[in-house]
């Protein structure tokens, strides 16, 4: 990626209105509000993330984050929220994605892949030709037998994202285990399209407008 491009933000586990005007005001590209998960933090109520999303200006995206696997059960948490891109967090059939885009087809798709081996390179780049809007590179493991799904505030293999960057046709956000004293870093070892970042901007669980400042202010 050419330096021309700024680094989009994305702040995830926004948890009230507060949150989403601190986070916009701060200069976050896009909010991500995380729906009921197996494991990790942020998850909130659908009714307050719609409440959310009804707030958020353009040009802010909304990012639904759902661990949902089937379609149906997608496309019905979607039209709960109403967030204009869908974050898969866990793997999801070809058909999905087919079957997402004809019921909501002004809906983006973000599909996460959680970076453990050189094989998700391969995972990656089949969620590209399935239809994948853009991919979120994070540190979670999903063959656990309860699931880590994000939120894990690790810190994944960086090379392999750089590959990942590298041979996609999409964006690519990188997130896990980001902080002030690391974000510049990140962006020199992977390029990515944006950063995803949840603890490393947070206090006692709750968005810390200092550190935000701070994280953003290390991208200029």
């Amino acid at each position: 990626m050419s330096s021309q491009f700024r680094t989009r933000i994305k702040i995830c586990c926004i948890s009230s209105s507060e949150e989403a005007r601190l986070a916009i005001r701060l200069g976050a590209d896009a909010l991500g509000l995380v729906g009921r998960m197996p494991s990790g933090p942020g998850v909130v109520a659908d009714e307050l993330a719609a409440h959310i999303v009804r707030s958020t200006p353009p040009p802010i995206a909304t990012f639904m984050l759902t661990s949902e696997t089937i379609t149906a059960d997608i496309i019905a948490h979607q039209q709960r929220v109403g967030a204009n891109t869908i974050q898969l967090v866990d793997a999801v059939s070809p058909a999905t994605y087919v079957q997402i885009r004809e019921a909501l087809p002004a809906v983006k798709l973000v599909q996460v892949i959680h970076v453990i081996d050189e094989r998700n390179i391969a995972e990656a780049l089949q969620a590209v030709e399935e239809g994948a809007d853009a991919l979120l590179l994070d540190s979670g493991n999903p063959t656990l037998a309860v699931k880590e799904l994000g939120g894990t505030g690790r810190i994944h293999n960086w090379a392999i994202s750089r590959q990942i960057v590298e041979q996609s046709a999409v964006p690519v956000f990188l997130a896990g285990g980001l902080n002030v004293q690391n974000a510049r870093e990140a962006i020199e070892q992977v390029q990515p399209f944006g950063l995803d970042i949840c603890s490393g901007v947070r206090t006692n669980g709750q968005l810390d407008e200092r550190k935000l400042e701070a994280f953003i202010a290390a991208l200029s």
